[in-house]
């Protein structure tokens, strides 16, 4: 057996030495810092702060507990986990980061059925039940030109929903071009089969015709499928059926035509950089039976699945049991009513999605030359350079957005945006040819002194990195 070295006998004792909690309660030199605090709360924040520094013991550093290692502890304690951070990666709808920002009036309208009860389901003219998706069908119709529309809680949810109850059992028709994966590994051949659907693959990865399709008919077909590609695009020698010839052998055949538009923009999206997006409203108009599409990419609302089409079809969808379990909440209908009530409105440029991806190219360069000066002012060298973003959220994949960024040269890149993300509104930016970049498409005037202060105090070590 091998002896003991000095260095863990060393280490041992420290970490024999950790106090206890109740020896920690009665420390005179903590009792001003824990007597206003429930104690609840101090008992979590002296357990966390003495595993902290047991995990830093066996990392092999040597300083034991000290009663600054309670304040740390206290402050992790009092930051929510889930809280706003500064988006400089240029990314727009980054599913990381939460997506689409709401519009003003959608937050106000949020926090005005959080505070209390409200009319969720229950018919204020009738004084008895009414439906949760009442506040926003009408609008939808409008909006879409569709005969009913339903929501649930996001696209995946409402593909699979549309599925089940329409072609569970049966075969769903889809292109093989169109068998995407969406982030986080989920792909759509798993929903279809979750959904009870027998999947049948047409055409190739490339192309794919009518006449694939009509020659994959039979009398055990539930659904034509169309799917958006979302995060990716075929160049080059490819081919696909249009929605509108899709929807003639549909009715041709009896069968209806479902579309997983993904992306979900109302209107035509018009800026430098950006690529043509199919709509709602012209995929409805093509003669699609049932689209579905998201709440918080391009229609700049919150996380839902949308589901729109001819009423009969919409029946049966939300007769179906999944409905229920994938219901929305009362905020997000909120929020959704006020995102669509700008639409109606012709406000579509107060929806801050459209702002973001809209922006003129020399109005960023302003905001980014004006970063640079409110780091120069603390000593901070950087440059200012033009740059490139995306959309995000599996929308406009092959769309670069022209845009400017300050770039730094501090250390280590991977480590100084560590550093930065341990702000205390933490700025999360990207690496590119081993510089920071910190791009101001997505940061707001009001944002640049938070960036500029999260910089100065990582370039001088002053953040738990």
């Amino acid at each position: 057996m091998g002896v003991p070295s000095t260095s863990d006998g060393g280490k041992n004792a420290r970490l024999r030495a950790l106090p206890s909690i109740e020896q920690l309660l009665h420390r005179p030199s903590l009792e001003a810092r824990l007597a206003s605090l429930p104690r609840a709360r101090a008992v979590a924040a002296l357990r966390l702060a003495v595993a902290n520094v047991r995990e830093r013991l066996l990392a092999g550093e040597a300083r034991p507990f000290e009663d600054a290692d309670v304040d740390e502890a206290l402050r992790l304690l009092a930051t929510p986990n889930l809280r706003p951070v500064l988006n400089a990666t240029g990314v727009v709808l980054h599913t990381n980061l939460g997506r689409a920002p709401l519009a003003t009036e959608a937050v106000a309208r949020v926090a005005s059925v959080a505070r209390g009860f409200c009319n969720l389901e229950y018919d204020l003219d009738e004084g008895e039940r009414g439906s949760r998706y009442a506040p926003v069908v009408e609008l939808l119709r409008e909006l879409t030109g569709a005969e009913d529309a339903l929501v649930v809680n996001n696209c995946a949810g409402a593909a699979l929903l549309v599925l089940a109850a329409l072609a569970s059992g049966r075969e769903a028709i889809v292109s093989r071009g169109e068998l995407v994966e969406i982030g986080g590994g989920f792909r759509v051949p798993d929903v279809m089969k979750q959904s009870g659907a027998r999947l049948v693959e047409v055409g190739t990865t490339n192309r794919t015709r009518r006449s694939d399709y009509e020659a994959a008919l039979s009398p055990d077909t539930g659904v034509l499928m169309k799917v958006h590609r979302s995060n990716f695009a075929l160049v080059g020698f490819t081919e696909e059926v249009e929605v509108g010839a899709l929807a003639a052998l549909g009715r041709a055949r009896d069968v209806p035509v479902v579309v997983d538009l993904g992306s979900g923009a109302l209107l035509p999206l018009v800026g430098e950089g950006l690529t043509p997006e199919p709509t709602v409203p012209a995929t409805v108009a093509a003669g699609a039976d049932v689209v579905a599409f998201s709440g918080d990419k391009l229609l700049g609302g919150p996380q839902a699945g949308i589901i729109v089409g001819r009423s009969a079809l919409l029946a049966r969808i939300r007769q179906h049991p999944l409905t229920r379990a994938l219901r929305v909440d009362k905020m997000t209908v909120a929020a959704l009513e006020a995102t669509l009530e700008l639409y109606r409105d012709g406000c579509a440029e107060a929806v801050p999605t459209w702002r973001l991806l809209t922006w003129p190219v020399e109005v960023l360069e302003a905001r980014a030359r004006r970063l640079l000066a409110l780091l120069s002012q603390k000593d901070i060298h950087a440059r200012v350079s033009s740059t490139s973003g995306q959309v995000g959220g599996g929308a406009m994949p092959l769309a670069r957005l022209p845009s400017f960024a300050c770039i730094l040269t501090l250390g280590e890149p991977a480590a100084f945006l560590e550093c930065l993300r341990g702000a205390s509104v933490p700025v999360i930016g990207r690496i590119s040819d081993g510089e920071v970049v910190l791009d101001v498409r997505c940061l707001a005037e009001e944002d640049l002194p938070l960036v500029a202060d999260a910089v100065a105090m990582a370039s001088q070590g002053r953040q738990p990195c």
